[in-house]
């Protein structure tokens, strides 16, 4: 491939299409699974039907007029630069965020590498005795988020593609209310959109977590949980009552120094999760909850919100 002429027909940055072809090498990719099996994943999968349905509009089939050879070329090489690190828990682009406005192929192009890439994570959880519940609970939050996207119109799933590389290579469970992430002596917890936040429901996962990775990761040893999130400013609690779930899960935590995280926006980040929403003007968001109203209010008065890191004892 022409990784120029690649880039530029993509779209996207060379460096970018550099990146993947460094990446990704001559490792070997993964197929898809049949199209008449697709609709069934896809519900395992919590995918809504509207966005099955786009996905199976754009499905890569041989003859498909749609995918282009530089779709092609990226879909291939994205699976295989995931598949390399399969058992990794950091943080791994799969490839350039596309012009998703160019159609389904484009839209949904890590979707497709996403589903290509389920045996082999699936493959790697029974080598380490996962339960099926689990497996799948963890792999459904593809469904999730493309809701999310959907009611972002279209605003949310670039953000996302990093994010789900988690789950396709065996780096992060759900257990519970709570998605629990490898690596290093902690376990990152993430908070999905997946109903209350209540000291029971979190005290529940903590305790799954406690014993579902000495179960099943027996050379990984964690010392603490820990978290990094806008739900752990300490502003916060300018504004919401002591018996919020909010504040109690936050003073669960033993706060670091705040440092400025490089490449993240602290009240996009905000605005993200509490509206669904980048582009609407601050006097025209909901008011409805107390959070809603003291994000409005904390941003209107030219204040910003942090993203803090804490941690406590396992």
């Amino acid at each position: 491939m022409d990784l120029d002429d690649t880039a530029a027909r993509l779209g996207v940055p060379v460096e970018d299409v550099e990146r993947v072809h460094r990446l990704a090498g001559d490792r070997p990719s993964a197929p898809l699974s049949a199209r008449a099996d697709a609709p069934a994943i896809l519900d395992r999968l919590a995918v809504r039907p509207d966005d099955a349905a786009e996905i199976m509009a754009g499905w890569p089939d041989d003859d498909s007029p749609l995918w282009t050879p530089e779709l092609r070329w990226l879909l291939d090489r994205s699976i295989a630069l995931v598949r390399a690190d399969l058992g990794g828990y950091g943080w791994l682009p799969p490839g350039p965020e596309l012009p998703r406005e160019r159609g389904s192929a484009w839209r949904h192009l890590y979707v497709y590498a996403y589903l290509a890439l389920l045996d082999a994570v699936r493959g790697y959880h029974r080598d380490h005795g996962i339960a099926d519940a689990v497996s799948w609970a963890t792999l459904a939050d593809l469904g999730r988020n493309l809701a999310i996207d959907r009611r972002m119109q279209r605003e949310g799933w670039p953000v996302m593609q990093s994010w789900l590389t988690l789950h396709a290579r065996g780096g992060l469970y759900e257990l519970g209310r709570l998605q629990h992430q490898r690596g290093g002596t902690a376990l990152d917890l993430h908070i999905p959109e997946a109903g209350p936040l209540t000291p029971e429901a979190v005290a529940a996962s903590l305790d799954e977590a406690r014993a579902f990775f000495p179960r099943h990761f027996p050379d990984e040893h964690y010392t603490a949980f820990a978290c990094g999130s806008w739900l752990l400013d300490p502003q916060l609690l300018e504004y919401l009552p002591d018996d919020s779930n909010i504040v109690r899960f936050q003073r669960m935590f033993e706060l670091a120094p705040y440092e400025e995280p490089e490449g993240l926006d602290a009240d996009v980040e905000v605005l993200r999760f509490v509206f669904r929403t980048l582009t609407t003007p601050l006097d025209q968001l909901p008011r409805r909850t107390v959070l809603q109203r003291a994000v409005v209010d904390h941003l209107s008065a030219g204040r910003h919100w942090q993203v803090r890191r804490g941690h406590f004892p396992i």
